[in-house]
């Protein structure tokens, strides 16, 4: 723990610096029940991603609330994970180079000997090879005969990597079989793009088309003698869509558990629990005009690729807008005409476009039950995968 936040533990919210990531557990864990809830109901296994979080003690809570295990997507980010005691990580990602599957062979080492399980996914006959190598040279290391998970991705709509489904995917099926180091697991097929699809309507149809895809592909290579044990796939905003599917086993889900602005900017499908936010930058008012404030929460602590902070409204009537004031400033304007300009001094909460960048550009979250308001600050979260790209 940071010796500059351990005083903060047991201290009011009010007492927190800024600007500064903060965590509403209250609501974090409210989330992470209706979670395991909605997983239970549909007899689907849940594996959160953890780059949202890359926290090691968030990912083990997830774990206790019931989830099988995480994704990554980065080698890094695995290995922060297994340090962290995480016994079952799934790389959901293609990696090529060999010093990074060297890595990777490894971890699979490392939490086979722990009775844990590392799986990775792929998508070209190269880098199923390149694993193969990779796992037998460190075999030979280690004297011993470890095994890897290996999902074949799918393009279903993501249009990034992922073979085409049918014969391409059982292609690769079949070269994945014919390694002994290698156990073809099934079927990693995620549609990012319709996560963020605004209508519940136009999620289940995008869905619909990939479930149509998986189905095709599922029934090909399990012709050819080859079982796929599980399709795995889902994010927050269509999970109910591939829940509902009959092909998903596996959802990925992982930013409902803070809820970001742009996935709260989805309509709610009657069928997905109800997320709360529960990540927050706090900042505070540091400048005032006739028309604008300025706070000191600037692009430094919060990413934008998903458009501009939403400010969490205080006082019904007074809502306030965030618009770009560069690096180390917001500039705040009432959302209607007459509306009160913030005062300086003034404490707000930022609600981040996109949590799991956001998170990335601290060292740690700090952890509050009671609301932000009244609440205390009850444990300090540090952010073991920043900056683990490779």
């Amino acid at each position: 723990m940071s010796e500059a936040l351990a005083h903060l533990v047991g201290q009011s919210v009010a007492d927190i610096d800024t600007p500064a990531l903060v965590v509403d557990l209250d609501a974090m864990q409210r989330n992470l029940t209706r979670m395991a809830e909605f997983a239970r109901k549909h007899n689907v296994r849940w594996r959160p991603h953890a780059k949202m979080h890359k926290s090691a003690a968030l990912a083990r809570l997830q774990i206790q609330a019931g989830a099988v295990g995480v994704c990554v997507q980065k080698t890094a980010e695995a290995q922060a994970m297994v340090d962290g005691g995480v016994h079952d990580v799934y790389i959901s990602n293609e990696v090529i180079a060999p010093k990074k599957l060297a890595r990777v062979a490894e971890l699979a080492h490392r939490l086979d000997a722990q009775r844990g399980r590392m799986a990775i996914a792929v998508d070209s006959i190269e880098g199923i090879n390149r694993l193969a190598q990779a796992m037998s040279d460190a075999n030979a290391r280690h004297g011993a005969d470890a095994r890897i998970d290996v999902f074949v991705e799918i393009d279903v709509g993501q249009g990034r990597c992922g073979v085409q489904p049918g014969p391409q995917a059982l292609e690769l099926a079949q070269a994945v079989a014919g390694h002994s180091a290698l156990h073809f697991a099934g079927l990693q097929a995620y549609h990012g793009k319709a996560q963020h699809l605004r209508s519940p309507r136009e999620r289940r149809d995008a869905i619909a088309v990939a479930t149509d895809d998986v189905r095709f592909t599922r029934k090909l290579i399990e012709e050819q003698g080859i079982a796929v044990d599980l399709v795995t796939g889902a994010g927050t905003g269509a999970m109910v869509c591939e829940a509902a599917s009959g092909m998903y086993g596996e959802l990925q889900a992982g930013s409902f558990m803070f809820m970001d602005a742009d996935y709260a900017a989805n309509e709610r499908d009657p069928a997905q629990p109800v997320f709360e936010h529960a990540l927050f930058i706090k900042t505070q008012v540091i400048s005032q005009s006739a028309d604008h404030a300025v706070c000191d929460a600037g692009h430094k602590s919060h990413a934008i690729d998903s458009g501009m902070p939403r400010v969490l409204t205080q006082e019904a009537g007074n809502e306030l807008d965030y618009f770009n004031g560069g690096d180390e400033h917001g500039i705040l304007r009432p959302s209607v005409s007459g509306g009160r300009i913030p005062t300086i001094g003034r404490m707000m909460w930022l609600i981040p476009g996109h949590c799991d960048p956001t998170v990335n550009l601290h060292d740690f979250m700090i952890g509050v039950t009671g609301g932000l308001r009244e609440g205390v600050v009850e444990r300090i979260i540090r952010v073991d995968a920043r900056g683990a790209l490779t």
